[in-house]
């Protein structure tokens, strides 16, 4: 019999624990991100405003896929690190094999379909002409490899969830690496364009998914899937998955309309909210890293039933948030004219990216606070939550402020965007905050240290603890 593993995040700082999970996070992503803003700049230096075009409806596109890919890893990290928690480590790599083998055949699937019907979907976000055809050879070259985005996501979340960190983003940046040393060599040097940085972009994600497969295997959180628990696993995980979907979509669906609305106004609008686009993930990739990073530290301690230490985690992601979203600001409004230069922008393009570095970057502390909201909803047995704000923002709070905004021109549509998110993200807070306070330590199994959520009988982490307590007993019944 195995000895348990120790749950890592159940002891020591909080702020200690967040820092670092989410500080690692943002070097990976943030190294991720900087290479998407690099093909934006390559791509701008070959002065063809329809390439760039391009790269924006490609990116909301690839918005959606990613959403999906998101979600199930979001489900995966936080059935498994309660599992972690709870002390029951065999248990939670049957689910992690289970579900990382369903996660790479849905996306698989997906990504095939995007492929094949690239033609409409750009259709609908209001590409057409030369823009079209170039998004759409694109697509129709990174989307059949989506699985190998989410079986690194996958592996990356399990990777957090165990409280490996550091090997989570080392993976990352190599991946990170691999892509910036292919990029111009494949853009400019064999004269490939778009198709060079599609290229480009499914090896650096095949290289991080087998990297990431390996430090999994490492921590012992893989095995052969058995096909007696694959279907109950995938229903375990999907209990937390399938809101987690549902919430990440939300995002690229709201994109969309911002997409369509820009695209009204012709080539340069859409140029402009591409780059802020890619600017936006770079920036502020601390924030965007504590979405995956602090959720295992909340999975862990609800599983240990150490409910003070969960909101001490909500009240320590808060703040990071705040200071992050400050230093953006600092940082990105003495700097908009070079920006501006740096990416060639001219007419809209150029107001846009000044507007956004003088006063729209001020509104994502709104979306940051909705993100760590969202989080804390997902790994606590109340997804549906995170659904209900994510979508209320991206229809109430996106679509009829951007329609106002779109008589003032693009930059309106800009602000309308924001704006919405100061709403939903206020109101998200308040109600984790509410969710946190509320929680009950259920009953407590001799050894193992669970906690019932305690309104959310119907939840999938409710469930998972019946289940749980179900197997315990049959186990010790096989053993007596």
């Amino acid at each position: 019999m195995k000895a348990c593993r120790p749950a890592r995040f159940c002891s020591g700082d909080i702020m200690r624990h967040v820092v670092v999970m989410a500080g690692t996070g943002a070097i990976g992503l943030m190294a991720v991100f900087a290479v998407d803003l690099l093909n934006l700049f390559y791509i701008s230096r070959l002065d063809d405003p329809a390439l760039t075009a391009a790269i924006g409806f490609t990116g909301a596109v690839g918005y959606v896929q990613i959403a999906v890919s998101i979600g199930m890893s979001i489900g995966l990290g936080a059935v498994t690190a309660r599992q972690i928690g709870a002390g029951r480590h065999d248990r939670a790599r049957r689910i992690a094999s289970s579900f990382l083998l369903v996660m790479t055949v849905a996306t698989a699937a997906l990504g095939l379909a995007t492929a094949l019907f690239s033609t409409p979907i750009l259709h609908l976000f209001g590409a057409t002409g030369r823009v079209a055809q170039q998004a759409g050879q694109y697509i129709r070259i990174v989307s059949p490899a989506l699985w190998l985005v989410a079986t690194g996501m996958g592996c990356s979340s399990l990777l957090r969830a165990v409280g490996d960190a550091k090997y989570s983003m080392n993976v990352t940046l190599i991946g990170a690496l691999a892509s910036a040393m292919l990029d111009p060599l494949l853009i400019f040097w064999l004269h490939m364009g778009l198709a060079g940085a599609a290229i480009s972009t499914i090896l650096s994600r095949a290289l991080v998914a087998i990297l990431g497969y390996l430090a999994v295997k490492r921590h012992d959180l893989l095995a052969m899937p058995s096909s007696r628990y694959i279907l109950h696993d995938a229903r375990l995980v999907g209990g937390v998955a399938m809101p987690a979907i549902l919430t990440n979509l939300a995002t690229p669906i709201g994109g969309l309309f911002v997409t369509h609305a820009m695209a009204t106004f012709g080539l340069a609008a859409v140029a402009g909210q591409a780059t802020i686009d890619r600017i936006v993930p770079v920036a502020f990739a601390f924030v965007f890293a504590l979405t995956g990073s602090v959720g295992p530290i909340m999975s862990q301690n609800q599983g240990a039933g150490q409910l003070d230490r969960v909101r001490q985690t909500l009240v320590a992601s808060l703040k990071l948030v705040a200071i992050c979203v400050a230093l953006t600001w600092a940082i990105l409004l003495p700097a908009q004219d070079l920006v501006v230069r740096a990416f060639a922008a001219q007419g809209a393009t150029a107001d846009l990216i000044r507007l956004f570095c003088t006063w729209t970057v001020g509104g994502y502390l709104f979306i940051g606070m909705l993100f760590v909201a969202n989080t804390a909803f997902n790994n606590l047995g109340f997804p549906l939550y995170s659904t209900l704000f994510n979508w209320g923002r991206a229809t109430l709070g996106t679509i009829p402020f951007v329609w106002i905004g779109m008589r003032f021109g693009p930059c309106g549509v800009q602000v309308g965007q924001v704006l919405g998110s100061v709403v939903f993200g206020t109101w998200a807070v308040l109600t984790a905050f509410s969710v946190v306070r509320n929680l009950k330590p259920g009953r407590i199994v001799p050894g193992l240290a669970t906690e019932l959520p305690g309104r959310t009988a119907k939840s999938a982490m409710a469930e998972l603890n019946e289940l749980d307590e179900e197997e315990q007993i049959a186990d010790e019944a096989a053993r007596a």
